[in-house]
């Protein structure tokens, strides 16, 4: 049994008719893996310690490549990027990162809950074992003006 293509019987030169539509569905098809790739990238990329930062109405400033995050959780615990860390061996594990080095700027976040005391600590470790270029990290935004923090407003009662 055999079956013809052609409308007619007649034999054409030609085995096909020309389409002249453009085939999307391997575009969309590459387009949707795409975003799957990256939704999936995205929250990767982040450092995920829960961590209150205060707001800040500074200029934000480019990001490195490969920033390299020190953070100061509310109970005082120090992390290199999600991996904690005693405070005494902070500056031997940034040294024994293979991507850092004493010229790379480090980013340190501190929980608001933090006192200024225990910050400015973490801040000589990292001073004392050669890292000079640190830059502080808050949230971007306008604080808020109008209210009083807490501290403050103790000391302004009679």
């Amino acid at each position: 049994m055999a079956i013809s293509l052609a409308e007619s019987d007649v034999d054409d030169d030609s085995d096909f008719a020309e389409s002249h539509e453009i085939n999307v569905t391997p575009f969309i098809d590459v387009i949707l893996v795409l975003l799957i790739i990256f939704m999936v990238a995205a929250p990767l990329s982040t450092v995920d310690l829960p961590v209150d930062l205060p707001t800040s109405s500074a200029t934000p400033q480019k990001k490195p490549d490969k920033p390299t995050y020190v953070s100061i959780k509310p109970d005082l615990a120090v992390a290199i990027g999600e991996n904690p860390v005693r405070r005494i061996d902070l500056v031997r594990s940034l040294d024994a990162m293979a991507d850092v080095s004493k010229d790379h700027p480090i980013f340190l976040r501190a929980d608001r809950a933090v006192p200024y005391g225990e910050l400015m600590d973490v801040l000589e470790i990292l001073h004392a074992g050669g890292y000079s270029k640190i830059k502080l990290v808050a949230l971007e935004g306008v604080p808020d003006s109008g209210a009083v923090p807490p501290a403050a407003a103790d000391r302004a009662k009679p």
